[in-house]
């Protein structure tokens, strides 16, 4: 039995500190948003590198980390194919989304259904999308606590709170939760940006250090490549080489065409596209998420691949998770890390996970704010809201929304491990909404109801085939391609109703104009949106760097000794002061 190296004290001081400066950067963003165009898209004027990082960030959370890892652990290198796919979705975002989102002009993401289709269809899917996003915020926050309650080793223990009877897990997504709504409510979408990026430092860092970590423990006293020759010869031929269902051909088709939509027209995508400065910047931050997609799960899976070398009986381990094997990322951080990079590592997988419900907070927000609440307010004849009130609104909205998503998550369902629920879930919600996002991005000549009825067929010849339990062995591409069939077969039937004659046809036809004329670069200075903000995720880096380097004094292990700290630590610092060389101002020119 593999000696794990549990929680202690100082894990818990690099947690705590996480914590503070996700609060912090909540509170620092906050003198930034001046109003809804700060609150909601940074008032354009974020930098296209950051940018990049927070929408590559954002696209993982936890589930990366515990049920993709579960998923590759059963699947081996198949999953490199499933989890490498957003690199070609992100090429397509390069070629064409991007540069069209920035085109749409708009303020907030669901402001190009109204544009595009009608406000009657910005209403619909707002209200029709609650729901869906309340589960997935919850969804998220379960599997991340999963995790982190049983890093922490508290899992099995109960609290006192308020008096109520929490147990670990209760009390795990209660405090995660709180820190979630509190830095989201108070900084809006420059929070989101600037915490992805302290995320993106971590999460990188931590994968360059366990990846030759978990190859050189596979390969003994060989070290790396004895270690990679190991996996080439002692994992089976059908592990090392992809088949089964990541390369089945309805499965993969169907998991690539809801990679394709999510990365490109799911709301977040189209809000951090406009909130750089230029259409150039977006093509910028898509090349770099394409990149980093295709790099970064090279770092997580062919280490999860290792861990059946090293744990070849999750279940032995892990007698209690209903799905082990998903666990199998955690235990490779426990047994190869020492104290200090353990805590370090949670508080990556924190991150990525509170990234990504911040995201979806900050949308639903602006969506509902933007785009129900002001037209609503108007037709029923009260004075315009003022750009603050409407920023507090957005801000009650973010509240309403993490509480009823925190409320959730104790009570929601675990039926067939993380990884199932999560294909299942979004298959059956994602593509219907998406895919008339993206035919109406793409052509625009049909009538303003085309948006809701071909939103409105994809759910029911989904839902209608999942009821009927039709080719019940392949429900994941059913309902991912029987969405977009419905969706796409009734927008095309639209087009032949498009009268640009009609008033209501207006609105659609100024968009296609709009996406047809390049945006105009800004070449004034950044303001408070510009290049200073590299200076302040490099200080974070710092700081959080000197505190792993102050842990090379604590107890270690032969296989996890305090030099790896010392690595982590050099890594951040290093990454800190250049971020911060980055950010350094342009010198005056004598004379000047």
């Amino acid at each position: 039995m593999p000696q794990f190296n549990t929680v202690n004290a100082i894990d818990y001081v690099l947690i705590a500190l996480y914590f503070v400066i996700v609060i912090w950067v909540g509170f620092y963003s906050a003198k930034k948003n001046k109003g809804t165009a700060d609150f909601f898209k940074a008032s354009g004027q974020v930098p296209w590198f950051m940018a990049g990082v927070s929408s590559w960030v954002s696209g993982f959370s936890a589930f990366m980390f515990v049920a993709a890892a579960g998923y590759t652990y059963t699947h081996g290198s198949g999953a490199l194919v499933i989890f490498t796919s957003a690199f070609w979705a992100y090429l397509a975002g390069y070629f064409y989304f991007a540069p069209m989102w920035r085109r749409a002009r708009i303020a907030a993401p669901l402001e190009f259904l109204t544009k595009r289709y009608s406000p009657s269809t910005t209403y619909f899917y707002t209200v029709t999308a609650i729901v869906p996003q309340i589960i997935g915020i919850a969804q998220g926050i379960y599997i991340l606590c999963i995790f982190v309650s049983a890093a922490l080793g508290f899992d099995r223990q109960v609290f006192g709170f308020a008096g109520l009877s929490l147990t670990g897990l209760q009390a795990t997504m209660l405090t995660v939760g709180a820190v979630m709504i509190l830095y989201s409510v108070v900084g809006g979408l420059w929070a989101a940006v600037l915490s992805d990026a302290i995320q993106g430092v971590i999460i990188l860092v931590m994968s360059v250090i366990i990846f030759p970590l978990s190859m050189m423990y596979v390969g003994n006293d060989g070290g790396f490549v004895t270690g990679i020759q190991r996996l080439l010869h002692e994992l089976p031929r059908d592990y090392l080489v992809p088949s089964g269902q990541p390369v089945e051909p309805w499965f993969l088709s169907a998991y690539l065409l809801s990679v394709m939509l999510g990365y490109n027209v799911a709301w977040h995508f189209a809000q951090r596209y406009n909130s750089v400065p230029s259409e150039r910047d977006a093509k910028k931050m898509a090349m770099l998420g394409a990149w980093l997609s295709l790099l970064g799960p090279l770092m997580w899976v062919l280490p999860v691949m290792a861990a059946r070398l090293i744990f070849p009986d999750m279940h032995a381990l892990w007698p209690n998770l209903k799905a082990p094997e998903e666990a199998s990322f955690v235990s490779l951080a426990m047994l190869l890390l020492p104290h200090g990079m353990i805590g370090f590592v949670v508080a990556a997988i924190l991150s990525a996970t509170l990234g990504q419900a911040n995201d979806a907070f900050n949308w639903l927000s602006a969506a509902v704010t933007k785009d129900v609440y002001v037209p609503l307010r108007k037709r029923l004849g009260f004075a315009p809201a003022s750009d603050l009130h409407q920023m507090r609104t957005a801000q009650l909205t973010m509240f309403v929304i993490g509480v009823s998503g925190v409320a959730l998550s104790f009570v929601i369902s675990r039926l067939g491990g993380a990884f199932d629920f999560g294909l299942k879930y979004y298959s059956m919600v994602g593509p219907g909404f998406m895919t008339p996002v993206a035919l109406g991005l793409m052509y625009r000549k049909t009538p303003w109801w085309s948006g809701i009825a071909s939103c409105t067929a994809g759910f029911v010849l989904t839902f209608l085939l999942f009821g009927l339990n039709v080719w019940p062995e392949q429900a994941y591409a059913r309902n991912v391609l029987s969405a977009a069939f419905g969706a796409t077969l009734v927008f095309v039937i639209s087009a032949f109703f498009w009268r640009p004659e009609d008033p209501k046809s207006a609105s659609a036809i100024q968009l296609d104009h709009d996406l047809r004329t390049p945006v105009v670069e800004d070449k004034r200075p950044g303001g408070h949106g510009a290049m200073q903000v590299y200076a302040v995720i490099g200080n974070l880096s710092i700081i959080i760097g000197l505190v792993l380097l102050a842990c090379w004094f604590v107890p270690a292990t032969r296989v996890a000794p305090a030099s790896i700290n010392v690595l982590g630590g050099g890594l951040l610092v290093a990454v800190g002061l250049v971020l911060r060389w980055v950010a350094r101002p342009p010198r005056t020119a004598p004379g000047a």
